[in-house]
């Protein structure tokens, strides 16, 4: 069992994914995609379950103030208002906090960036971390720095964000280049005594306290959690605060350590958007594969205590030989599915074929039901109207003491009411008819679901 959010590496080991969402543990059988996806369908199916009972208490209801005063159904509006109260009411899915936010860009009007020229250096001058490297950065571009740890990649992007100075040679940048530098390990240069609030403003002079609190918000400190102080929050938290200090910068370069370190999988994907959005050029230190497959154009690789360019992409650098003797096994596209060997009779195509012949016999069923409910609905509500005249007429031929018109209006009045006590009656058979139904073909369904979600 391990827990990581490395989505390849876990992709790559795993048989059974567990995970915490919603206040809820889920187990389910393969990788992360599997998951997302699983979790997807079952909020899916929640919210249009959702929907359709809030439709279905709608009519109920509808029915109940429509009927409540006829004694005739006062039987089938007592059963309804029982179906009312058996009825669960779900509530709307609350909307999940997680990282969402997009890099300040500014433009850039030239072709190259950033040059280095035989740049070397070493903490130990006896062994060099660098030597002699050459490197040119065009506009836009997007460049990954790989390598086993301690050889030097950090070290690297403090060289050419300028907070080291090379020992030989010399890194030179345009006089158009906004930097922004996002290290890993530089949280102690927060002051404990400021809000998180105080430390975003502090970033920028153009920072207001509105656009503050906006990135406050996309660091998930949202509300009085923006003014918490810097000494009482974790590590992942002071994390946010150093990315959110960049987010307030508007910049044409982005150098960035291992940025995902702090971040949980859905944050890593929100950090992938907006690199992936961002206008200017990227130079990023990363073990994620998920982030090297998705836009490494060119990588610096540490290698056998060297280093050098990769002209290509990640899966470029692996298909040619990669990490020479190491042994990797075959990287696997993070959508595929971890699936047991034992044949499943319920594929999704099945299961999705079955649904829809349910969901086709239940309106071929349902819908004439409903029909003739509304049909017998409109019959009694012209006959009562009818009724309600002949009514007011047998009061004026009584002032009148008419009794050939009485008679006719009694004989009317009968054969209105006894009409009224027929559609009534076939209301009701009809009424519980397509309860029946329903319930029916709802036990149908959710019995699908439930064999879906056990797979």
């Amino acid at each position: 069992m391990l827990i990581t959010h490395d989505r390849s590496f876990m992709d790559n080991v795993v048989t059974h994914t567990m995970g915490i969402h919603r206040c809820k543990v889920r187990k389910i059988t393969g990788n992360t995609a599997k998951y997302y996806r699983q979790i997807a369908r079952d909020e899916e199916i929640y919210e249009k379950t959702r929907i359709k009972d809030e439709r279905r208490r709608k009519e109920v209801q509808q029915f109940i103030t429509r009927f409540r005063a006829k004694a005739r159904l006062a039987n089938l509006v007592q059963s309804r208002i029982k179906t009312l109260q058996k009825m669960e009411k779900k509530d709307k899915l609350a909307k999940l906090r997680t990282l969402d936010f997009s890099f300040r860009s500014c433009p850039f009007p030239a072709k190259h960036v950033l040059q280095v020229h035989n740049m070397s250096f070493g903490y130990d001058e006896k062994k060099p971390l660098i030597k002699q490297f050459e490197l040119t950065v065009g506009a836009g571009e997007r460049v990954c720095v790989v390598g086993p740890n301690g050889r030097g990649k950090s070290t690297l992007l403090k060289l050419l964000a300028g907070v080291l100075h090379p020992q030989v040679g010399e890194v030179s940048w345009h006089p158009e280049v906004n930097k922004g530098f996002f290290e890993q390990t530089n949280i102690t240069s927060l002051v404990p005594s400021r809000t998180v609030e105080e430390e975003i403003i502090s970033s920028n002079s153009d920072v207001d306290r509105q656009l503050a609190r906006n990135i406050c918000g996309a660091m998930m400190f949202s509300g009085d959690d923006a003014l918490k102080k810097i000494s009482v929050l974790s590590g992942g938290e002071k994390s946010r605060v150093m990315l959110g200090k960049v987010l307030a910068t508007p910049v044409n370069l982005l150098l960035l350590d291992e940025p995902t370190n702090h971040l949980d999988i859905e944050a890593c994907d929100a950090m992938l958007a907006a690199i992936d959005s961002f206008e200017g050029t990227v130079i990023i230190v990363t073990h994620n594969e998920m982030f090297l497959h998705a836009f490494a154009e060119r990588l610096i690789v540490f290698q056998d205590a060297g280093i050098y360019i990769f002209n290509g992409s990640y899966q470029r650098f692996l298909d040619t030989g990669g990490w020479g003797d190491e042994i990797r096994r075959p990287s696997r596209s993070p959508d595929d599915d971890v699936e047991t060997a034992r044949p499943n009779k319920n594929t999704k195509k099945h299961v999705r074929r079955r649904r829809s012949e349910i969901i086709s016999q239940r309106a071929k069923v349902v819908k004439p039901l409903e029909a003739q409910m509304a049909a017998l609905e409109s019959r009694i509500d012209a006959r009562e109207k009818e009724l309600n005249q002949l009514n007011q007429s047998m009061q004026k031929a009584a002032e009148k003491r008419d009794g050939q018109h009485i008679a006719e209006l009694s004989q009317a009045i009968h054969a209105c009411q006894s009409a009224i006590e027929r559609f009534f009656n076939e209301l009701e058979k009809v009424s519980d008819e397509l309860e029946t139904r329903r319930v029916f073909f709802q036990k149908q369904l959710d019995k699908l679901d439930r064999e879906k979600l056990e797979k």
